[in-house]
């Protein structure tokens, strides 16, 4: 790998990786679409050549309903408006010069994200919102709280990273400085951890284009700290065995984590929405395996912002071949998405071929010296 200087002085840790600079330097789709398989390929190997990370561990956080619409880019016929998707948090630890590092991939507040517009209209649209959101999340607990029964706690995690930003509220997890609408300041759930943060989404938060404006919450990083965020412009090695890239599409920003684990290298990201969307031609979703035949594509995007959909498919196109595939079959690829459609009565006829759920492997260290921490995050929770 094409290993470079440190992403920050702070994290010397994460370093900055070149092996994909010549494939995206591509100015036309089609051309660049097809160096990234190739360098993705090299790079695949690479990585699963090389060490495993320490371990993972899969936390769900809580469901949520989508359009079916988007979550297949309009392939699927049937007339079921939504599905259910399940979203989930990555934990990793990396070994570095002996030191166990922490690393959180969408460490979402649930809560907070009730506040994107989307979610928000749809909520105010019921007789009983309040109401209508227990019934259409199920909820497992919010990060710190996992953490803690794993025998973690927050101030334990060194770095977070977002596949994008989109339903995220940056002030639960790194503290503000602006009080809340209640008057309240917000205190950082993970105190001692950098966010990396893509420089070019960071910036489009600030003027949100039309098209993604339902899905961001335009005040959600309103006075974080300046000082907890790294504004990155390249892929990165965040320690052996695993990779941030950049996978700009869905987002301008967004990016996809790869881990070599128990099971070979996986990768996560929200480009599809099941197993599926990266192996269209093997669906048994209705209608994946027509679009995908009848249009010619190798993937199908998760597509509710639609400006950059040569981008993603790009994206998606790398994020297969640096993968490997499914122990439980072949015929799907370890694309494991941060949002998982999930079987649901509200969608009969909708269940993914396969379905991932959790990318658990390695033996876990634990944090013998927040032990107390940990056990009264759990009782506070309680």
């Amino acid at each position: 790998m094409q290993l470079r200087e440190p992403v920050d002085p702070r994290l010397p840790w994460i370093r900055t990786l070149h092996d994909l600079d010549e494939a995206r330097a591509l100015t036309s789709a089609g051309p660049r679409g097809t160096a990234l398989r190739r360098a993705g390929e090299l790079l695949g190997e690479d990585l699963r050549e090389g060490p495993k990370v320490a371990a993972v561990r899969t936390l769900s956080l809580a469901t949520l309903i989508y359009p079916t619409t988007f979550a297949f880019n309009r392939a699927v016929p049937l007339p079921w408006p939504y599905v259910v998707m399940t979203h989930r948090c990555l934990l990793v630890q990396v070994d570095v010069e002996g030191e166990r590092k922490n690393v959180l991939f969408n460490p979402t507040d649930y809560e907070a994200s009730t506040a994107t517009p989307f979610f928000a209209q749809l909520l105010a649209k019921m007789p009983n919102p309040e109401l209508g959101r227990k019934l259409m999340s199920k909820e497992w607990g919010q990060v710190d709280v996992q953490l803690a029964q794993l025998g973690l706690s927050a101030e334990d995690i060194d770095v977070v990273a977002f596949d994008h930003f989109h339903t995220q509220d940056l002030r639960p997890i790194l503290g503000s400085s602006v009080p809340t609408i209640d008057g309240v300041q917000l205190k950082a759930r993970f105190p001692n951890a950098y966010l990396l943060a893509p420089r070019a989404e960071w910036a489009d938060w600030d003027h949100l284009h039309p098209l993604q404006q339902s899905w961001f919450i335009a005040d959600g990083k309103d006075g974080v700290p300046e000082d907890r965020v790294i504004l990155t412009d390249h892929d990165l090695s965040l320690g052996a065995g695993c990779l941030l890239l950049r996978t700009p599409g869905h987002t301008t920003g967004n990016q996809t984590i790869f881990v070599h684990g128990d099971r070979g290298v996986f990768g996560c990201s929200e480009n599809g929405t099941s197993a599926d969307n990266w192996s269209p031609l093997e669906s048994r979703i209705p209608g994946l395996r027509r679009q995908a035949r009848d249009y010619g594509y190798e993937v199908v995007l998760n597509s509710n912002t639609p400006e950059l959909a040569a981008e993603q498919y790009n994206s998606m196109l790398l994020e297969r071949s640096i993968v490997d595939r499914s122990e439980v079959d072949p015929a799907y690829v370890q694309m494991f998405p941060s949002s998982e459609v999930t079987p649901s009565l509200l969608a009969p006829g909708i269940r993914p071929s396969m379905l991932f759920e959790e990318r658990d492997s390695g033996t876990l260290r634990t944090s013998t010296k927040r032990v107390g921490a940990s056990a009264r995050a759990v009782a506070a929770a309680e």
